[in-house]
């Protein structure tokens, strides 16, 4: 359980050098509530000593992904001034039923659409958090799409009304590009022949189009996969249509950098992951700031930036305890990865020299 307001956390440690470290072992994983209580059918945040540590001392902070305020909350109770966003309007409205105004800015749009950008970089913010994958709310709201319970339109878009929908993926795209995305995106096994039985189901709806619910994806899945497939694998083949729906991962790859610039000296950036390819992004990106080069191996003269633009605060990620996912199962995929922008670097640098 998540302590009561005003309950002290230990200190994270630190290295000889005296940069802020978080590693595992240290407990930060407990913790239910952003600020102690959860809020409607918003998820219960995950990590959140985690996010307490990293981000003790800011004094204007950046919840990039807002959901229903649990994380904006815990920022704001730690005396930051916080700018709240989020591409779902419905997470902007609960979260703004919340917090109310009070040291609270709100922005609706994805984190790395250039309005966004423009906002954040007005705000000059010392803290950065990226709570990335989709909410509790979305998952329980069947009208959203994002659930395989019995149906569930198959929507999956984050920002409601705006964009393709799930059902426009299945019932246009080519089966090479449905394998592709189960194969990469699901480790999907039967990727090619379950990409195969949702082209041969289309045209087959009696008027409708093939795939309109959750049960036409279900049953495409069970006749690819047998009858025992279950829930674990529905989960990840909707995953993996939901992320390509919002363009998840392209969206984070562009936006990392971009975030990471509107940062001061000492600035951080925090991600929390649930998807093997969204911490493969920010492990990537994080690592490659670290470095003074980042040139092709060979190459013989050094034509990047020539130094480090900061350092990686977390060594490993740093996953929920057996505590948290028992209170949170949901949790239980979570990975936190923190960087710290180095001196000389931030507020408009670029990775280039």
């Amino acid at each position: 359980m998540n302590p009561p307001r005003g309950t002290t956390h230990p200190a994270p440690p630190a290295t000889a050098g005296g940069v802020f470290v978080l590693s595992r072992g240290q407990g930060w994983g407990r913790g239910r509530g952003r600020g102690g209580e959860a809020t409607s059918s918003y998820h219960v945040p995950a990590l959140a000593r985690a996010v307490r540590a990293w981000a003790e001392g800011s004094r204007r902070a950046v919840d990039a992904t807002v959901g229903g305020g649990g994380h904006a909350a815990l920022l704001r109770e730690l005396g930051a001034e916080v700018l709240a966003v989020d591409r779902d309007p419905d997470a902007i409205a609960a979260a703004r039923a919340r917090l109310g105004d009070s040291g609270v800015r709100y922005s609706t749009g994805p984190f790395g659409s250039a309005k966004v950008l423009g906002t954040i970089e007005t705000f000059r913010p010392d803290r950065i958090l990226l709570d990335l994958g989709v909410s509790s709310h979305q998952l329980d709201t069947d009208t959203r799409g994002f659930t395989f319970r019995p149906g569930a339109p198959l929507d999956m878009r984050m920002a409601a009304g705006r964009g393709v929908t799930a059902a426009d993926i299945l019932n246009t795209w080519p089966a090479e590009r449905l394998a592709a995305a189960f194969a990469e995106l699901a480790d999907e096994p039967r990727a090619k022949r379950l990409a195969r039985v949702i082209v041969k189901r289309r045209g087959v709806g009696g008027g409708r189009a093939a795939f309109a619910t959750s049960d036409d994806l279900v049953n495409a899945i069970r006749e690819a996969r047998g009858p025992r497939a279950g829930p674990a694998v529905f989960a990840r083949l909707f995953q993996a249509l939901r992320i390509v729906v919002n363009q998840e991962l392209e969206q984070l790859d562009l936006a990392l950098p971009a975030l990471r610039a509107t940062l001061p000296p000492g600035g951080r950036i925090a991600a929390i992951t649930y998807h093997s390819g969204e911490d493969r992004i920010v492990k990537h990106a994080f690592r490659d700031w670290s470095r003074s080069c980042v040139c092709p191996p060979g190459q013989p003269v050094c034509t990047c930036r020539g130094r480090p633009l900061g350092t990686v605060l977390t060594k490993k990620p740093l996953r929920p305890d057996a505590a948290e996912i028992r209170d949170n199962p949901r949790a239980r995929s979570a990975r936190f990865r923190a960087f710290e922008v180095g001196e000389g670097e931030g507020e408009g640098e670029g990775d280039a020299a």
